[in-house]
């Protein structure tokens, strides 16, 4: 069991976006701060990679031995994976030797839903 504080993107079940949608208004400091984590976190180019690499792997979940060929070593990888958990955008489990990551479909949502146009009232 990791103990890992994982953002407020995350907190619960029902995960509401962390910020409005950009076009909504602006966003206040928390707000942005937030967005901002997530953003930093995304905004390595093998971090992209290896959170690109869990979302789109068959089942929902990759074992860490299936998205480790980004072009860093091994420890590389699993310094980008820990900085991806901690910005609440990966979980994972240990399953003997392995450590499996996957990407809550909430976590997916909030990003799309803070990134789309607000609609119309």
């Amino acid at each position: 069991m990791s103990n890992v504080k994982v953002l407020p993107l995350l907190e619960s079940e029902n995960v509401a976006p962390c910020c409005p949608p950009l076009t909504e208004r602006p966003l206040t400091a928390e707000e942005a701060e937030r967005a901002a984590l997530m953003f930093k976190a995304l905004g390595d180019p093998v971090r992209l990679r290896l959170f690109s690499a869990v979302a789109s792997h068959e089942g929902g979940e990759a074992c860490v031995c299936d998205i480790s060929d980004v072009g860093v070593s091994q420890p590389t990888v699993s310094h980008h994976l820990k900085k991806l958990r901690e910005a609440g955008l990966l979980s994972s489990e240990r399953r003997g030797t392995w450590v499996y990551y996957r990407v809550e479909p909430a976590v997916l949502a909030a990003m799309g839903q803070l990134l789309t146009r607000a609609a119309a009232a």
